[in-house]
């Protein structure tokens, strides 16, 4: 085929791409169905004139159009990495954790009810064998979601909705080719039919082994590209090498899913690449993936178009018949996992509910698209595959892929006008006009300002100002008619705001590298679960989530396990360093909170409802700084540590920042610039290395701490720091619980506790015990003790504790002086005391 002829048809469609997109804006359809409808049109035509007798001149592109070489395992090998590597880098991994058991759920017992669906309807309406009904069905099962979910994010749908959307879309490509390969197995011609045990036991294989490749390959990479800090085109060009490496070492190497190596390369990736490039690296990088996963979506659309043609040739009416019967069965399976899994999903608190109007803009936004074409290419292309299935398969998947683009991709904006989803709420609505309101009022200050420094003539600025004061007065109005709003709903919108603004700020910081590349993704995911915290149930959703922002996860405590019983320090390390320069960075934002409060909130929703979203802001604070107080106890210096590698971060940012400012000026050249910036990073290098923290020996110093504990020895220190274990425990986790049994006794040394008894309760803090009581009188405990800040508790079992406390006569008086407080009788005590003693 002719080198020039080729050349100009692939830029020809690079051309069509390019128009594509405004021509989706202008028709308000997707991209992917203005896509496929161009590419039908270019391959019909193809066809046309290289069989019509109208003309031969347009032969040679009609042959070099209908001659490209596309096969399936282009799509499979050159078009799927990319757009599965580009769909991890874009997630919120984090955020996506928080719902991977619908995620995981939907995932595989979505693709397996519509494949048993579909197959099964085929083979009652068919003549087909049984596993070729079925591999038409893992065929179609998969969903292309990129059309509902920008749609969704159009219209500001919740965001958990469209994340959940995303990440079963993610995973379902893997389901699906897996179930692919196993039917495909039983309608080939010459080979054995596969074992289905030995089938079904191969799944491990596949999603195990594509796992470890992919991880694998992504930490091989990031230590490489981590080597190369200075030479970001070279960084980019490594992760652009990535996904394919691991898609072929994983299909090629150990017969592992290639689908899962490349999730599992890219969730590494986007995971601790953050930490390890530059911000200004990781950016572009991002960027760059996004224009070649623009590109790879595009192309796979309009190649697979381009075959539709050819392949509905041979269409017969009763190939029509069997397209209406997949399309009725695959609506079906759908309706089965939205109108009946999700619910229950839903009543067992494992998935958000989702409103029916999004199930049923998400059933008719089921879109099939790429992989359902590439896997009935692959079939069609088989030899081994009888000449009949292949028909069937080629025509039925290409019908219904096009019933899905063509009516449902049409129609969806439609559907979702109709159930109302376009639409603001009345809360929202009445917020637009006291926000157009406030904003018109702060733009009509700074045009005085502006007029007035530039001394404008004075009759165009007086009718400039009628004019935007009529505008003004209108905004007003309209806002005044609408302050129905009620103070719930305010406290709701306003804690939304400050949720965005922080968020905000957070971009800010991280891109003028205050807070450090490795600690954006855990706050922004935080500043997002605020968001959706508020936005769901309101201020208690949003003081549920900022409790989880200082929360011990179960990761922590999996690690103080491993620490505490296996001796293995790096997992806690590692964790307790985070949380100090997470807790850090938290600190820093809510700081630059008030000014925002004030200048906007106040304005907009009064001031009954900016004093209120203050008060929460200094709760927050204070548990950020009980937090932070905690781990300094623990490690005395290591804060320090940060604090200092802080301020340094600063002062080099505002050295580059002069720099930068004087090569603009002219004061320095382009070399000169170049040398300071070299030597600028080579000192950043080092300031950007966290300082090291040891855990070892820290539990000693955190003794020292304490006021019951002052009459001992050094020696007696060191020795109690050895036998103390330490327990962390969250707002609101129960401590110790009614009438159980009495073996330990518990020390605060950072954080709250709450002690009820029979009606009564008491708090204690910093410093002081609980649990000493049951041990010494020996009864069962009467008290609940519930943390109500996050604690750090130092525990010690009765043997240590009576054996303390015969050598203290400091915590002698600190127990009898408890019991006097809880009107506890101090006869009974005392004696048990004087034993001890």
């Amino acid at each position: 085929m002719d080198i020039v002829l080729v050349t100009t048809v692939i830029t020809s469609l690079f051309l069509v791409i390019g128009a594509s997109e405004p021509l989706a804006a202008r028709l308000a359809l997707p991209q992917s169905v203005i896509l496929a409808v161009l590419g039908l049109m270019i391959g019909g035509g193809a066809l046309f004139f290289l069989r019509t007798d109208l003309t031969d001149a347009l032969n040679p592109a009609a042959e070099a159009i209908l001659g490209l070489p596309i096969r399936s395992n282009v799509f499979l090998y050159v078009f799927l990495p990319t757009l599965l590597f580009q769909a991890t880098l874009g997630m919120n991994l984090r955020r996506m954790l928080d719902d991977w058991v619908p995620i995981l759920v939907l995932a595989v017992v979505a693709v397996v009810v519509a494949t048993l669906g579909v197959g099964y309807a085929l083979f009652w309406a068919s003549a087909l064998p049984l596993a070729a009904c079925l591999l038409i069905g893992a065929i179609v099962s998969t969903t292309d979601p990129s059309a509902v979910v920008s749609i969704f994010r159009s219209i500001s749908a919740p965001q958990r909705l469209a994340r959940i959307i995303e990440g079963e879309s993610l995973l379902n490509d893997a389901a699906a080719i897996a179930l692919f390969g196993l039917f495909m197995g039983y309608v080939m011609l010459g080979l054995p039919d596969p074992e289905l045990g030995a089938s079904l036991a191969r799944f491990p294989l596949l999603i195990a082994g594509g796992a470890l490749t992919g991880w694998l390959a992504a930490r091989l990479a990031i230590w490489v590209m981590a080597r190369f800090a200075r030479f970001e085109r070279a960084q980019i060009s490594i992760s652009v090498a990535l996904p394919y490496l691991a898609y072929i070492g994983a299909e090629q190497s150990i017969g592992a899913s290639g689908v899962i190596a490349v999730v599992a390369a890219g969730l590494t990736l986007n995971l601790a690449g953050p930490g390890r490039l530059p911000p200004q690296a990781w950016a572009n990088l991002r960027e760059v993936w996004d224009l070649l996963a623009y590109w790879a979506g595009a192309l796979i659309f309009i190649l697979a178009a381009l075959l539709i043609p050819r392949i509905l040739e041979e269409v017969r009416v009763g190939d029509v018949v069997l397209i209406a019967v997949v399309i009725v069965a695959a609506i079906a399976a759908r309706l089965v996992i939205l109108f009946g899994l999700l619910p229950l999903l839903t009543l067992a608190r494992i998935s958000p509910a989702v409103e029916r109007p999004y199930r049923v803009a998400i059933l008719w936004g089921g879109l099939r698209g790429a992989v359902t074409l590439a896997l009935a290419l692959a079939v069609t292309e088989s030899f081994r595959v009888p000449i009949e299935i292949k028909r069937l398969v080629g025509i039925l998947a290409t019908g219904f892929v096009l019933f899905t683009l063509i009516v449902q991709g049409t129609t969806l904006r439609w559907v979702i006008h109709k159930l109302g989803l376009d639409r603001l709420s009345a809360i929202d609505e009445a917020l637009s006009r006291q926000v157009v309101a406030v904003a018109l009022q702060t733009v009509r200050e700074d045009v005085a300002k502006t007029t007035e420094n530039y001394e404008l003539t004075r009759e165009i600025v007086r009718s400039e100002a009628k004019r935007f004061g009529d505008r003004l007065d209108e905004a007003v109005n309209a806002a005044e008619d609408g302050a129905y709003i009620l103070d719930r709903d305010r406290i709701t919108l306003g804690l939304i705001a400050l949720s965005g603004h922080e968020r905000d700020t957070i971009l800010a910081r991280v891109r003028d590298r205050t807070i450090s590349a490795r600690m954006a993704d855990r706050v922004l995911s935080d500043a997002d679960r605020l968001i959706e915290g508020a936005r769901t149930n309101g201020r208690s959703g949003y003081q549920r989530a900022a409790r989880r922002s200082v929360a011990y996860g179960k990761g922590f405590r999996a690690a103080v396990m491993l620490h505490s019983r296996l001796r293995l320090s790096a997992p806690l390390a590692q964790m307790t360093a985070d949380r100090f320069e997470l807790l850090l960075s938290q600190r820093l934002i809510l700081r630059d909170l008030d000014g925002f409060i004030d200048a906007r909130i106040r304005r907009i929703h009064g001031r009954r409802v900016a004093d209120l979203l203050q008060e929460l802001l200094t709760r927050r604070v204070e548990a950020v700084e009980t937090a932070l107080e905690g781990l300094r106890l623990q490690y005395p210096g290591y804060a320090e540590e940060l604090e200092r590698r802080f301020i340094r971060r600063t002062a080099l940012r505002l050295e580059e920042r002069e720099y930068a400012a004087m090569r603009d000026d002219g004061l320095i050249g382009a070399e000169v610039h170049t040398t300071l910036m070299e030597d600028l990073d080579a000192r950043r290098a080092g300031v950007e290395v966290r300082p090291r923290l040891d855990i070892t020996l820290q539990r000693s110093e955190l003794v020292r701490q304490f006021p019951l504990f002052s009459d001992l020895d050094e020696v007696a220190l060191k020795r109690l720091g050895r036998a103390f274990q330490t327990r962390y425990a969250n707002a609101g986790d129960v401590i110790i619980r009614k009438d159980g049994v009495a073996k330990s006794v518990f020390f605060i040394a950072s954080g709250a506790v709450e002690l009820e008894v029979a009606g009564q309760s008491w708090r204690l803090g910093r410093g002081e015990m609980f649990g000493q009581m049951a041990i010494l009188l020996k009864k069962a405990r009467r008290a609940e003790v519930r943390a109500i800040a996050p604690s750090t508790l130092l525990v010690l079992d009765e043997a240590r504790f009576r054996r303390l406390l015969s050598r203290s006569e400091t915590l002698q008086t600190a127990v009898l002086a408890s019991a006097e407080k809880r009107g506890i009788s101090t006869e009974a005590l005392l004696s048990e005391v004087e034993n001890a003693a």
